[in-house]
């Protein structure tokens, strides 16, 4: 494994954003649902995540995730994601969203 710095992690921007909107994704090459999240300051920002294993559209909605959103916007067929979903893969290999213990204001960084 490399080793990172503190300076390095910083530049790494991860904050909390609550679940608005949830879409089905037809055109993804994978099963994929369209998120639109509330990052407080940042604004309110899309992304694709390919999570439609462990959770459906009605519960995700209202839920806070956490989204790295400093990324380059990337495009997704028709698609243009905003931010990066973060999770970790199950034992079958489906993502586990990564999330917060308790609400925390829209917009907060990881720290």
């Amino acid at each position: 494994m490399e080793q990172i710095n503190w300076t390095e992690f910083e530049k790494v921007d991860i904050r909390v954003g609550t679940i608005l909107e949830v879409f089905d994704f037809p055109e993804a090459k994978n099963p994929s649902y369209k998120i639109k999240a509330d990052f407080g300051q940042f604004g309110i920002l899309n992304s694709s995540a390919q999570i439609t294993k462990n959770y459906t559209k009605e519960a995700l909605k209202g839920r806070q995730i956490l989204g790295v959103i400093n990324f380059p916007k990337k495009q997704i067929g028709k698609f243009m994601s905003e931010f990066l979903v973060t999770g970790f893969a199950d034992i079958e290999g489906n993502i586990v969203l990564a999330t917060v213990e308790r609400d925390a204001p829209n917009g907060s960084k990881l720290i």
